[in-house]
C-alpha cells in the first residue's frame, strides 16, 4: 500500500522513526519502512553504519562520516536516477520475507531529496550498497515489494517460500490474542 504523505512533523514522528530504528536493529536489518510497521506514510529508515559493503555518498553537499547522519530517518523521499547508471544484479532480502532471498536488478547511483524527523529538507547522493537500500525502502514507501522486482525465473524459485509465509501469516491473524 502506497504510503500519505508526512505532513506533521511533531513528537509522534519521532517517536515512531525511532521505534522504526530500534525494530530494524533487532531484526538485524538495514532498513525498514513505515509501512512494515502499519503505518502507511512516506517514511523509512536506513542503517549501513555496521556494513561492510563499499559505497560512496554526499550528503547536503558533503562527505561526512556515515555516523553523523545514519540512523538516516527519510520522509516524503524524491528519488532521482544519474542518468546513464547502469543496473546491476544483487541478492536481496526483506523483513517482511524472512528467509526470502532473490536477485534484483537495480540502477546504481542515485540523488534522494528528502525530509528528516524535524521536516529539515536534506539531499543524499550515493551509489552502491546506499543507492539499493533506499530504492528498496522507497519501493515500499510506493506499495511495491522486491519480490515484485524479481525477474520471472527468480520469483518462481521463492513463489512457494511466498505463498507458505502468506499462509503463516494468515493463520496467525486469525489466532486469537492472549
Amino acid at each position: 500500500m502506497k504510503g500519505e504523505r508526512v505532513l506533521t512533523f511533531d513528537a509522534a514522528i519521532a517517536r515512531l522513526a525511532d521505534q522504526m530504528i530500534s525494530t530494524m536493529h533487532k531484526a538485524g536489518g538495514i532498513g525498514l519502512a513505515a509501512q512494515q510497521v502499519g503505518h502507511a506514510l512516506q517514511l523509512c529508515v536506513i542503517d549501513l553504519c555496521d556494513t561492510e559493503s563499499e559505497f560512496n555518498w554526499e550528503f547536503n553537499g558533503a562527505r561526512p562520516p556515515l555516523e553523523l547522519f545514519m540512523p538516516l530517518v527519510m520522509a516524503n523521499p524524491k528519488l532521482t536516477i544519474t542518468p546513464g547508471t547502469p543496473e546491476t544484479v544483487f541478492e536481496e532480502g526483506c523483513l517482511s520475507f524472512p528467509h526470502i532471498r532473490g536477485n534484483v536488478a537495480r540502477r546504481d547511483s542515485l540523488t534522494v531529496q528528502f525530509q528528516d524527523h524535524r521536516g529539515l529538507p536534506h539531499v543524499l547522493t550515493c551509489d552502491g550498497l546506499l543507492a539499493r537500500c533506499t530504492q528498496h525502502e522507497f519501493d515500499h514507501l510506493q506499495g511495491v515489494l522486491f519480490i515484485q522486482r524479481m525477474d520471472a525465473k527468480t520469483r518462481a524459485s521463492v513463489d512457494e517460500a511466498v505463498r507458505t509465509l502468506a499462509k503463516a501469516t494468515k493463520a496467525a491473524k486469525k489466532k486469537p490474542a492472549r
